[in-house]
């Protein structure tokens, strides 16, 4: 019989020993992360220190020197990034991958179109496209409305649409890099009210963010990285935002 684990849930998704190099430059060296459902992870670090390294190599835009990489315990490669979408793994990136002159509606669907089909003939299904999307945007609270399209909106909406298309896929793991780098206050408190959801509905988050206030806020854990090497992995209760600053910045060498 299997023991649970004295830890908690068991992770959905565990890296153990990652690292990249490019020529001379190593990147990451050795680093471990593991989250587990309904668990968001905040990591930080200063510009250089990984962060988009790892989140490359999370979602297969990557391939690691060297490593181990584990989806619900069973051992996984990642050759391309469609290999972590089927595993599971979704990432919104900070440049949102969004076509400005499509719908919101078009840009939640984009590459899993819905279609009508008769006989030899098939045809997009936009009136479903459409009715799936506005759930979405109402599930997490955004004013986006289905037929707007992309170019005419805030940072907040084009975030909604991100993360609606995301969320169509049902992934275990979300990646977030920055998601609330370009936003104004009332469309930050918007996604870190999603984070929030994503976590109530079981999903594992890994926030990738510069903002203190966001991590503290929504996140269980922070991991840090300095120089490609994980310096600290805590829960939030046993950290401070002043500790996660001298981390940071080296000021603080590990915790």
């Amino acid at each position: 019989m299997a023991h649970s684990n004295t830890r908690g849930p068991a992770s959905v998704l565990s890296l153990k020993g990652i690292e990249k190099s490019f020529g001379p430059i190593q990147a990451l060296q050795g680093v471990d992360l593991t989250v587990a459902a309904g668990e968001a992870v905040g990591l930080m670090g200063d510009n250089g220190a990984g962060k988009s390294t790892l989140m490359k190599v999370i979602s297969g835009n990557l391939i690691p020197t060297a490593g181990e990489f584990r989806v619900d315990g069973r051992q996984v490669h990642f050759a391309q990034p469609v290999d972590a979408r089927n595993a599971g793994i979704e990432i919104v990136h900070q440049n949102l991958a969004l076509c400005d002159n499509l719908s919101a509606a078009a840009n939640v669907f984009l590459g899993r179109e819905l279609k009508r089909r008769l006989g030899p003939f098939a045809w997009l299904d936009k009136a479903a496209m459409v009715k799936k999307s506005a759930e979405l945007f109402a599930e997490l609270k955004s004013e986006t409305r289905p037929w707007d399209l992309v170019k005419d909106m805030s940072g907040g909406q084009r975030q909604a649409v991100a993360i609606a298309r995301t969320r169509l896929a049902d992934p275990k793991v979300v990646l977030m890099d920055e998601p609330t780098a370009a936003i104004s206050v009332r469309q930050i408190a918007e996604v870190l009210a999603l984070i929030k959801h994503l976590k109530a509905t079981g999903h594992a988050v890994i926030l990738v963010s510069h903002r203190m206030p966001d991590v503290f806020g929504v996140c269980d854990r922070v991991v840090v990285l300095r120089r490609g090497k994980k310096v600290a992995d805590k829960t939030l209760d046993q950290s401070s935002p002043e500790e996660v600053t001298g981390l940071i910045t080296g000021a603080i060498e590990t915790a």
